[in-house]
């Protein structure tokens, strides 16, 4: 299986940990204070603390993303909506269901980093899937 590390430098790590832990359902692994991971069955999500920038490299900085979504595939996109509805400071869209035949609900983290929670809900969009984690 394939694991996607995607890293988000951000000084308020602590705030995005839990944060994160209540929307994945899983605890993060802290390996060391400064950077957490979260192991899903498709990816992995790293999340280090702005002082693990110089760590990769001369020209390395955080950035302002304005382009990524990060996106988690659930069960119930409504049911995560309103379980998610005390958590959640800034919805973007309330759960709909998009053109291409998935039901999303997006919202900003604490970071400001773009989240969908998506499900595939039509029979194409169900087919598309099939055979994914």
């Amino acid at each position: 299986m394939l694991r996607l590390p995607s890293t988000i430098s951000e000084t308020l790590l602590d705030r995005l940990v839990v944060f994160y832990e209540k929307v994945t359902g899983v605890l993060a692994k802290r390996p060391a204070p400064v950077f957490a991971e979260f192991v899903l069955p498709s990816c992995t999500l790293a999340i280090g603390h702005s002082q693990t920038v110089q760590l990769f490299g001369a020209g390395s900085r955080a950035a302002d993303n304005h382009t990524v979504i990060i996106e988690f595939r659930v069960h119930d996109v409504d049911a995560e909506y309103t379980r998610l509805m005390p958590l959640v400071d800034e919805w973007v869209q309330e759960p709909t269901t998009m053109p291409w035949g998935n039901r999303s609900a997006l919202f900003r983290a604490p970071d400001g980093n773009l989240v969908n929670l998506f499900a595939p809900v039509t029979e194409e969009a169900l087919e598309r899937f099939s055979g994914r984690p």
